[in-house]
Protein backbone atom coordinates (compact mmCIF):
# COMPACT_ATOMS: atom_id res chain seq x y z
CA UNK A 1 0.00 0.00 0.00
CA UNK A 2 1.43 4.06 -0.84
CA UNK A 3 1.79 5.91 2.12
CA UNK A 4 0.72 9.57 0.91
CA UNK A 5 0.05 10.83 3.98
CA UNK A 6 3.32 12.46 5.75
CA UNK A 7 3.24 9.70 7.66
CA UNK A 8 7.30 9.91 6.80
CA UNK A 9 8.03 13.36 7.09
CA UNK A 10 10.71 14.55 4.45
CA UNK A 11 13.31 17.63 4.69
CA UNK A 12 15.34 19.10 1.49
CA UNK A 13 18.84 19.69 1.26
CA UNK A 14 20.59 21.66 -1.93
CA UNK A 15 24.34 22.51 -1.90
CA UNK A 16 25.17 25.79 -3.11
CA UNK A 17 28.46 27.69 -3.51
CA UNK A 18 28.58 31.34 -4.55
CA UNK A 19 31.39 31.44 -7.04
CA UNK A 20 31.14 35.18 -7.65
CA UNK A 21 32.30 35.74 -3.86
CA UNK A 22 35.83 37.02 -4.34
CA UNK A 23 37.05 35.46 -0.94
CA UNK A 24 36.03 31.85 -2.35
CA UNK A 25 37.64 32.51 -5.73
CA UNK A 26 40.79 33.47 -4.29
CA UNK A 27 40.37 30.56 -1.25
CA UNK A 28 40.12 27.96 -4.04
CA UNK A 29 42.78 29.22 -6.32
CA UNK A 30 45.10 28.88 -3.37
CA UNK A 31 44.79 25.32 -3.50
CA UNK A 32 44.67 25.05 -7.65
CA UNK A 33 48.05 24.17 -9.30
CA UNK A 34 46.01 26.08 -12.41
CA UNK A 35 44.68 29.02 -11.48
CA UNK A 36 40.53 29.79 -12.45
CA UNK A 37 40.95 32.75 -14.75
CA UNK A 38 37.10 34.48 -13.32
CA UNK A 39 37.01 36.66 -16.49
CA UNK A 40 36.68 32.93 -18.98
CA UNK A 41 33.62 32.20 -19.10
CA UNK A 42 34.77 29.16 -20.63
CA UNK A 43 37.35 28.49 -17.79
CA UNK A 44 34.87 28.95 -15.18
CA UNK A 45 31.81 27.83 -16.00
CA UNK A 46 31.46 24.77 -13.79
CA UNK A 47 31.17 27.30 -10.70
CA UNK A 48 29.39 29.98 -12.46
CA UNK A 49 25.19 30.39 -12.33
CA UNK A 50 22.48 33.08 -12.92
CA UNK A 51 20.74 32.74 -8.99
CA UNK A 52 19.61 29.03 -10.07
CA UNK A 53 19.13 28.79 -6.24
CA UNK A 54 16.68 31.22 -5.99
CA UNK A 55 14.96 29.10 -8.98
CA UNK A 56 15.56 25.98 -6.90
CA UNK A 57 14.12 26.52 -3.47
CA UNK A 58 11.13 28.64 -4.48
CA UNK A 59 10.08 25.68 -6.86
CA UNK A 60 10.15 23.09 -3.73
CA UNK A 61 8.49 25.81 -1.75
CA UNK A 62 5.66 25.85 -4.04
CA UNK A 63 5.78 22.40 -5.99
CA UNK A 64 6.63 20.25 -2.69
CA UNK A 65 4.28 21.44 -0.04
CA UNK A 66 5.07 18.26 2.18
CA UNK A 67 8.41 19.69 2.84
CA UNK A 68 9.09 20.48 6.33
CA UNK A 69 12.29 22.09 6.44
CA UNK A 70 15.03 23.45 3.31
CA UNK A 71 18.53 22.84 4.55
CA UNK A 72 21.26 25.30 2.37
CA UNK A 73 24.50 23.70 2.66
CA UNK A 74 27.70 26.23 1.72
CA UNK A 75 30.84 27.35 2.30
CA UNK A 76 29.88 30.36 4.74
CA UNK A 77 28.29 32.17 2.24
CA UNK A 78 24.35 32.90 1.69
CA UNK A 79 22.52 34.03 -1.62
CA UNK A 80 21.57 37.59 -2.28
CA UNK A 81 17.92 37.00 -1.74
CA UNK A 82 18.15 34.60 1.18
CA UNK A 83 16.00 36.71 3.35
CA UNK A 84 13.09 37.59 0.76
CA UNK A 85 13.51 33.57 0.43
CA UNK A 86 13.23 32.53 3.99
CA UNK A 87 10.36 35.08 4.14
CA UNK A 88 8.76 32.80 1.60
CA UNK A 89 9.44 29.89 3.11
CA UNK A 90 8.13 30.78 6.43
CA UNK A 91 4.85 32.10 4.67
CA UNK A 92 4.10 28.30 3.26
CA UNK A 93 5.19 26.74 6.91
CA UNK A 94 8.80 25.45 5.48
CA UNK A 95 11.80 26.51 7.52
CA UNK A 96 14.64 27.51 4.97
CA UNK A 97 17.88 27.02 6.78
CA UNK A 98 21.78 27.50 6.05
CA UNK A 99 24.08 24.85 6.90
CA UNK A 100 27.70 26.12 6.60
CA UNK A 101 30.51 22.93 5.73
CA UNK A 102 32.26 23.82 9.61
CA UNK A 103 28.46 22.27 10.43
CA UNK A 104 28.55 18.64 8.60
CA UNK A 105 32.46 18.96 8.79
CA UNK A 106 32.28 19.28 12.64
CA UNK A 107 34.02 16.16 13.03
CA UNK A 108 36.60 16.39 10.23
CA UNK A 109 37.42 19.94 10.46
CA UNK A 110 41.16 18.54 9.11
CA UNK A 111 39.73 18.31 5.63
CA UNK A 112 38.55 22.18 6.10
CA UNK A 113 38.13 23.72 3.25
CA UNK A 114 36.78 21.69 0.24
CA UNK A 115 35.77 22.18 -3.40
CA UNK A 116 34.59 18.80 -3.80
CA UNK A 117 31.09 18.28 -3.93
CA UNK A 118 31.41 14.42 -3.68
CA UNK A 119 33.27 15.10 -0.27
CA UNK A 120 30.48 17.47 0.76
CA UNK A 121 27.40 15.26 -0.08
CA UNK A 122 29.10 12.34 1.76
CA UNK A 123 28.26 13.83 4.72
CA UNK A 124 24.89 15.52 4.14
CA UNK A 125 23.77 13.40 6.74
CA UNK A 126 25.68 15.00 9.48
CA UNK A 127 23.24 17.94 9.28
CA UNK A 128 21.78 18.50 12.84
CA UNK A 129 18.21 17.73 13.29
CA UNK A 130 18.02 16.45 10.10
CA UNK A 131 14.80 14.31 9.28
CA UNK A 132 15.17 10.33 8.21
CA UNK A 133 13.99 10.57 4.48
CA UNK A 134 15.41 13.34 3.01
CA UNK A 135 15.45 14.94 -0.79
CA UNK A 136 18.85 16.14 -2.02
CA UNK A 137 18.69 18.48 -4.75
CA UNK A 138 21.75 19.87 -7.10
CA UNK A 139 21.64 23.41 -7.23
CA UNK A 140 20.46 22.66 -11.34
CA UNK A 141 17.60 20.65 -10.17
CA UNK A 142 13.86 22.16 -10.07
CA UNK A 143 10.80 20.87 -9.63
CA UNK A 144 8.02 21.87 -12.09
CA UNK A 145 4.77 20.75 -11.40
CA UNK A 146 2.85 19.31 -7.96
CA UNK A 147 4.43 16.52 -6.00
CA UNK A 148 3.74 14.12 -3.85
CA UNK A 149 5.40 12.28 -0.94
CA UNK A 150 5.17 9.02 -2.77
CA UNK A 151 7.35 10.44 -5.73
CA UNK A 152 10.24 9.88 -3.66
CA UNK A 153 9.10 7.28 -0.87
CA UNK A 154 6.64 5.39 -0.58
CA UNK A 155 6.24 2.97 2.71
CA UNK A 156 9.32 4.88 3.75
CA UNK A 157 11.82 3.43 1.14
CA UNK A 158 12.94 5.78 -1.27
CA UNK A 159 11.65 5.36 -4.95
CA UNK A 160 14.61 5.57 -7.04
CA UNK A 161 14.56 6.55 -11.08
CA UNK A 162 18.02 4.82 -12.88
CA UNK A 163 18.56 1.59 -15.14
CA UNK A 164 21.29 -1.27 -14.55
CA UNK A 165 24.60 -0.80 -16.93
CA UNK A 166 27.58 -2.95 -17.24
CA UNK A 167 30.98 -1.43 -15.77
CA UNK A 168 32.71 0.32 -18.47
CA UNK A 169 35.83 -2.06 -18.17
CA UNK A 170 33.33 -5.13 -19.19
CA UNK A 171 32.36 -3.21 -22.43
CA UNK A 172 34.44 -4.80 -25.20
CA UNK A 173 34.54 -1.48 -27.48
CA UNK A 174 35.17 0.47 -24.22
CA UNK A 175 38.04 -1.31 -23.43
CA UNK A 176 39.85 -1.16 -26.83
CA UNK A 177 38.55 2.19 -27.95
CA UNK A 178 40.04 4.10 -24.16
CA UNK A 179 43.35 5.36 -24.11
CA UNK A 180 45.19 4.96 -21.29
CA UNK A 181 44.63 9.02 -20.35
CA UNK A 182 40.99 8.45 -20.69
CA UNK A 183 41.30 5.18 -17.79
CA UNK A 184 42.89 7.85 -15.47
CA UNK A 185 39.99 10.44 -16.27
CA UNK A 186 38.08 11.88 -12.97
CA UNK A 187 34.17 11.17 -14.36
CA UNK A 188 31.23 10.82 -12.74
CA UNK A 189 30.36 7.58 -14.25
CA UNK A 190 33.48 6.23 -13.01
CA UNK A 191 32.72 7.40 -9.38
CA UNK A 192 29.06 6.39 -9.68
CA UNK A 193 30.94 2.38 -10.27
CA UNK A 194 33.12 2.79 -7.52
CA UNK A 195 29.99 3.39 -5.19
CA UNK A 196 28.75 0.40 -6.79
CA UNK A 197 31.66 -1.64 -5.85
CA UNK A 198 32.07 -0.94 -2.61
CA UNK A 199 28.59 -2.44 -2.10
CA UNK A 200 29.59 -5.70 -4.25
CA UNK A 201 27.64 -5.16 -7.22
CA UNK A 202 28.87 -6.38 -10.82
CA UNK A 203 26.69 -3.58 -12.55
CA UNK A 204 25.71 -0.56 -11.66
CA UNK A 205 22.11 0.60 -11.02
CA UNK A 206 23.02 4.53 -12.67
CA UNK A 207 20.64 7.51 -11.40
CA UNK A 208 19.10 9.89 -13.26
CA UNK A 209 19.66 13.32 -12.40
CA UNK A 210 16.52 14.04 -10.88
CA UNK A 211 16.31 14.82 -7.11
CA UNK A 212 17.73 11.96 -4.84
CA UNK A 213 15.93 10.41 -1.86
CA UNK A 214 17.61 9.44 0.63
CA UNK A 215 17.51 8.31 4.01
CA UNK A 216 19.80 9.27 6.80
CA UNK A 217 19.97 6.02 8.80
CA UNK A 218 21.17 4.16 5.53
CA UNK A 219 24.50 6.71 6.15
CA UNK A 220 25.07 6.21 9.73
CA UNK A 221 24.83 2.58 9.76
CA UNK A 222 27.24 2.26 7.02
CA UNK A 223 29.72 4.95 8.03
CA UNK A 224 29.47 3.65 12.18
CA UNK A 225 31.10 0.63 10.72
CA UNK A 226 32.96 1.80 7.67
CA UNK A 227 34.48 4.94 8.85
CA UNK A 228 37.40 4.71 6.36
CA UNK A 229 34.84 4.51 4.00
CA UNK A 230 33.95 8.25 4.75
CA UNK A 231 37.09 9.01 5.29
CA UNK A 232 38.37 8.29 1.74
CA UNK A 233 35.98 10.54 0.56
CA UNK A 234 36.30 13.22 2.10
CA UNK A 235 39.98 13.63 2.30
CA UNK A 236 40.37 15.13 -1.65
CA UNK A 237 39.74 18.90 -1.70
CA UNK A 238 39.09 18.12 -5.48
CA UNK A 239 37.44 15.38 -7.39
CA UNK A 240 39.56 12.00 -7.07
CA UNK A 241 40.10 8.67 -9.17
CA UNK A 242 39.62 7.27 -5.67
CA UNK A 243 36.31 8.83 -4.80
CA UNK A 244 32.48 7.63 -5.20
CA UNK A 245 29.44 9.61 -6.04
CA UNK A 246 27.45 8.97 -2.01
CA UNK A 247 24.10 9.14 -3.48
CA UNK A 248 25.51 5.68 -5.63
CA UNK A 249 26.68 4.16 -2.82
CA UNK A 250 23.68 4.54 -0.72
CA UNK A 251 21.36 3.73 -3.32
CA UNK A 252 22.71 0.41 -3.83
CA UNK A 253 22.87 -0.26 -0.46
CA UNK A 254 19.31 0.36 -0.10
CA UNK A 255 18.99 -2.31 -3.44
CA UNK A 256 21.13 -4.81 -1.47
CA UNK A 257 18.56 -4.52 1.63
CA UNK A 258 15.89 -4.39 -0.44
CA UNK A 259 14.70 -1.42 0.97
CA UNK A 260 13.72 0.50 -2.09
CA UNK A 261 11.31 0.98 -4.59
CA UNK A 262 12.12 1.65 -8.76
CA UNK A 263 10.22 3.96 -10.57
CA UNK A 264 10.65 3.61 -14.35
CA UNK A 265 8.84 6.50 -15.28
CA UNK A 266 12.20 9.27 -15.26
CA UNK A 267 9.56 12.30 -15.12
CA UNK A 268 13.18 14.45 -16.13
CA UNK A 269 13.67 17.45 -18.85
CA UNK A 270 17.14 17.28 -19.14
CA UNK A 271 18.76 20.12 -20.60
CA UNK A 272 22.34 20.60 -21.53
CA UNK A 273 22.94 22.04 -25.27
CA UNK A 274 21.25 25.87 -25.25
CA UNK A 275 20.71 25.42 -29.26
CA UNK A 276 17.46 27.87 -29.67
CA UNK A 277 16.08 25.85 -32.33
CA UNK A 278 16.76 22.49 -30.69
CA UNK A 279 15.68 23.74 -27.22
CA UNK A 280 12.37 25.27 -28.58
CA UNK A 281 11.92 21.91 -29.82
CA UNK A 282 12.31 19.76 -26.61
CA UNK A 283 10.33 22.76 -24.64
CA UNK A 284 7.43 22.07 -26.95
CA UNK A 285 7.51 18.48 -25.57
CA UNK A 286 7.96 19.68 -22.30
CA UNK A 287 4.94 22.05 -22.18
CA UNK A 288 2.35 19.79 -24.16
CA UNK A 289 2.83 17.20 -21.21
CA UNK A 290 2.00 17.67 -17.83
CA UNK A 291 3.95 14.41 -16.35
CA UNK A 292 7.05 16.11 -16.24
CA UNK A 293 7.89 16.63 -12.56
CA UNK A 294 11.43 17.58 -12.37
CA UNK A 295 13.65 19.90 -15.10
CA UNK A 296 17.72 19.89 -14.68
CA UNK A 297 19.32 22.75 -16.39
CA UNK A 298 23.11 22.50 -16.71
CA UNK A 299 25.54 24.93 -17.56
CA UNK A 300 22.82 27.84 -17.97
CA UNK A 301 25.03 30.76 -18.05
CA UNK A 302 25.97 29.33 -21.32
CA UNK A 303 22.88 29.70 -23.06
CA UNK A 304 22.25 32.23 -25.32
CA UNK A 305 20.09 35.45 -24.28
CA UNK A 306 17.59 34.48 -26.33
CA UNK A 307 17.15 31.14 -25.18
CA UNK A 308 17.39 31.87 -21.45
CA UNK A 309 14.55 35.05 -21.98
CA UNK A 310 12.53 32.21 -23.23
CA UNK A 311 13.03 30.05 -20.35
CA UNK A 312 12.79 32.27 -17.41
CA UNK A 313 9.69 33.79 -18.98
CA UNK A 314 8.21 30.46 -18.75
CA UNK A 315 10.14 29.86 -15.28
CA UNK A 316 8.30 33.41 -14.12
CA UNK A 317 4.87 32.26 -15.43
CA UNK A 318 5.35 28.72 -13.39
CA UNK A 319 6.61 30.09 -10.10
CA UNK A 320 5.51 33.90 -10.30
CA UNK A 321 8.77 35.73 -10.33
CA UNK A 322 10.44 38.16 -12.45
CA UNK A 323 13.88 36.06 -13.11
CA UNK A 324 14.04 37.64 -16.86
CA UNK A 325 14.19 40.98 -15.68
CA UNK A 326 17.79 39.92 -14.90
CA UNK A 327 18.79 39.26 -18.73
CA UNK A 328 16.85 42.51 -20.29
Amino acid sequence: MIQDDNKHPIDAVITWVDSSDVVWQNKINQFLEKKIDWNNKKDSTRYNSINEIDIAILSIIKYAKFIKNIYLVTDNQQPDNFEQLQQKAKENNVNLELIDHKIIFRDYKEYLPTFNSQSIETLLYKIPNLLEHFIYFNDDMFLINKTKPSDFFIDGFPVLRGKWVEYNENILFKRMFTSKNENNKVTHRKAKETGSKLVGFKKNYTFYHTPYPLRKSTFENYFNKNEDILIRNIHNKFRDLEQYVPQSLINHLEIKNKTWVEESKISLMYFQSYNFFKFIFKFKKLESRGDFLFMCLQSLELAPKKTLKYLLTWIDKKLETNFNETVN
